[in-house]
Formats: structure tokens, C-alpha cells, sequence
């Protein structure tokens, strides 16, 4: 079990690290190209286009087949989508390099949650979940940074080949190390057609599943509107790069401390609480003018958000009906995917009519929200289910 959990983490380094490079890059391939907001937002949906029909599917696929397999296909896809803008650098290359990435690598970011998932239970597995996360927050202050560097450096199209080289280290460990993965054990449940309506009327993981969405805008501030914002007041790309880089920071240090919290209080509450600390930053972005500024500003909403991605994962996987924990999981992808395509779109079109204060201070909102949504269950001892229900 730890073998493959420290393989694991391995893999969703190398790949995370390439895709959270390519969300910054597509943008600022864009601008270079000439796009303006409303067709980066665009582009930046696309990643989450396909993924939003295909997440529950993905799920199932690995309840019923394992791990191994849809994280091989994603892993392939990944590298083969981020060679396209080098092969075709120019807007059609882009849209085709997002919509491949948001097509295949959901096989993988399912059924890698998935597997870490099944590698413990109760307070190990949210412990599990932590980890993981802290060693994603390192790929979304490495994959940023070094992105911006090598656009300065080496231009936007030789930095898309470089980012297409990391996912390759996931297919070698998958193809020529198969024994790393556990071996699969399918539910006798999933002998039965599921639905995913009877996974809606699960109340608890259906508020997971909002506030799981309403966390994404969060991250669409970052992914998205930071680039533009941080352009348009003259930041170079290492500069917006590394903007970016200390949001990661704070996800490291915040989800190092996590699993504590949680023990001390509860998941809910923890969760209710970061997400007041990140609608606080979007309400101060407006008024944030210099690089010492944003890259603190970036900083508290990293504090704020760095809670949301381990906690309703580990929420999702625990009110999941046995057997299906899979498609749990991949039913909370959508969400997310959901709100992937539709803020980017939502936030390019009010940007592009408005200004970009009006956006910040409508998901400082947004956020606010799922904050006392989050602080309902918190109190409600006993209502929520803590582990998974037959």
C-alpha cells in the first residue's frame, strides 16, 4: 500500500505540474496571439468541456476495471494534447490542445482520487487525502513558476514541448511497473444498473457536491483572471508566474496543517472557515495594484482555498453509498467541470461588459455561501455520515 501510494504521488506530480503549467500558458499564448478576454475564458472552458459528460462515466469505469487503465489513457492523452499547440502554434492549436486535455485527462484524476481513496479509512484516509494535496499544492507552485520562467526563456511554443515531456514519466510507471497498482475487486453493487439520481438524493453528499463547485470559482479567480489581471498591470510572465507560485505556498503550509485541524474540529467547520478567508482576498483584488501587493493577496486565497480540494474529496468518498465511491467521486468532477466551463465563460463575457472588480467582489459572494452551507452541517452532529453507507 505504500508502495503505491508514494508511486502514486510520483505520477500526479509529473502530470500535475504539466497541466497546471498549461492552464497559466494557454492563457498567455493567447494574449501573445491577440485573444481577447472573452476568448480566453474560452479557452480555459474548454479544458472542462468534455470532462463535465464524461466524470460519472469515468467513475464507473474505474469501480468496474480499476485504476491502472483509465490512468494510462489519461496520462497518454495528457502528453499527446500539450504537443499540440507546438505542432500548430496558433489559436486552432490551443483549442484543440484544451478540449484533448479536458477529454482524457479526467480518466485519470478520478481514478487516481479514486485509488487514494481505497488506500484507508477514516481519519487515515482523510490523512491520505491530505497528503496527496500537499504534494499537489507543490505542482501548482512548480508547474506556474517554472512556466512563466520558460516563457521568458524560451518562448510559449518550446514551453508547451517541455510541459509535454513530464506526463511520459506516468506511462513508463504505468506500462513497465503493473504490479504497483492494487489488485481490483469490484462490488457486488455494481452488478446493478447505477443511477446517478440515487446518488442526488443522498442530501450530505449532495451539499458537498455545491460547495465542491462553488470552491472551483474560487480556483477559476486564480487559473483565470489572475493572468489577465496581473497583465494588465504590466506584470511580466515570471512575474505572474510567481504571483501564482505563492498561492501555492499557502496551499502547501495550510494543507500541512489540515488533518490536525480537522481532528480538533471537524471537517465542515474547517472548510467553513477557509472559504470566509478566500472570500476576503477576492474582495481586496480590486484594490491591489503592485506585485508585492497581489502575490500577498494570492497568498490569503491560497490559505482560504487550500482546505477545499482534500476535505470534499474526503467528504465525497465518505457519504458515497459502498461500491460506488468511484462514481462519487467522478459525480463531484462534474461539478467541477461544470463550473470549469461555465466561470471562465461567465467571468470572460462580465470582464469583458464590466470590468473585473464586479467579478471578484460576485465570487467573494459565491464563497461566502458555501461557507455557511459548510457551517450547516458543522451543525448538525450526527445528520452528516462519516463513512460509506450501503
Amino acid at each position: 500500500m505504500l508502495n503505491t501510494f508514494l508511486f502514486v504521488l510520483l505520477m500526479t506530480v509529473m502530470n500535475h505540474v504539466a497541466f497546471k503549467g498549461s492552464k497559466v500558458l494557454i492563457s498567455l499564448f493567447a494574449i501573445e496571439l491577440g485573444a481577447q478576454p472573452l476568448l480566453i475564458g474560452v479557452l480555459v472552458a474548454l479544458y472542462s468541456l468534455f470532462s463535465v459528460f464524461l466524470s460519472v462515466y469515468a467513475g464507473r469505469i474505474s469501480d468496474r476495471l480499476g485504476p491502472r487503465l483509465p490512468m494510462l489513457f489519461g496520462s497518454i492523452g495528457l502528453a499527446a494534447a500539450l504537443a499540440m499547440p507546438y505542432l500548430v502554434p496558433r489559436v486552432p492549436g490551443l483549442v484543440v490542445s484544451a478540449l484533448m486535455i479536458g477529454t482524457c485527462y479526467i480518466f485519470y484524476t478520478v481514478a487516481m482520487q479514486h485509488l487514494i481513496g481505497a488506500l484507508g479509512e477514516g481519519a487515515e484516509r482523510t490523512r491520505n487525502y491530505s497528503i496527496f494535496s500537499i504534494f499537489v499544492g507543490i505542482t501548482s507552485l512548480v508547474g506556474p513558476t517554472m512556466t512563466g520562467f520558460a516563457i521568458d526563456g524560451i518562448g510559449h511554443r518550446a514551453t508547451y514541448l517541455l510541459l509535454a515531456a513530464l506526463p511520459v514519466v506516468p506511462v513508463l510507471v504505468l506500462v513497465f511497473l503493473p504490479g504497483l497498482m492494487p489488485a481490483h475487486k469490484p462490488h457486488p453493487t455494481q452488478a446493478a444498473q447505477p443511477r446517478v439520481g440515487d446518488l442526488l438524493k443522498n442530501a450530505p453528499l449532495r451539499r458537498v457536491l455545491l460547495t465542491a463547485g462553488i470552491l472551483e470559482t474560487g480556483n477559476e479567480v486564480l487559473n483565470f483572471l489572475l493572468p489577465i489581471y496581473g497583465h494588465s498591470i504590466g506584470l511580466s510572465a515570471s512575474r505572474i508566474g510567481l504571483v501564482m507560485g505563492t498561492y501555492a505556498l499557502a496551499l502547501l503550509l495550510v494543507r500541512t496543517v489540515m488533518p490536525a485541524l480537522a481532528r480538533r474540529s471537524s471537517e465542515e467547520r474547517v472548510l467553513s472557515v477557509s472559504m470566509l478567508v478566500a472570500a476576503l482576498a477576492c474582495l481586496a483584488y480590486p484594490f491591489v495594484t503592485t506585485f508585492a501587493l497581489l502575490a500577498a493577496t494570492s497568498f490569503v486565497l491560497g490559505l482560504g482555498l487550500g482546505c477545499g480540494g482534500p476535505i470534499s474529496m474526503a467528504l465525497a468518498y465518505n457519504r458515497s453509498p459502498r461500491g460506488r465511491s468511484g462514481e462519487a467521486i467522478g459525480l463531484r468532477q462534474t461539478v467541477n467541470k461544470f463550473a470549469e466551463v461555465v466561470v471562465p465563460l461567465l467571468f470572460g463575457v462580465a470582464t469583458t461588459l464590466v470590468g473585473m472588480w464586479p467579478v471578484f467582489w460576485f465570487d467573494a459572494a459565491m464563497l461566502a455561501f458555501g461557507a455557511s452551507l459548510m457551517a450547516s452541517d458543522a451543525a448538525r452532529p450526527g445528520a452528516v455520515a462519516s463513512e460509506p453507507m450501503d
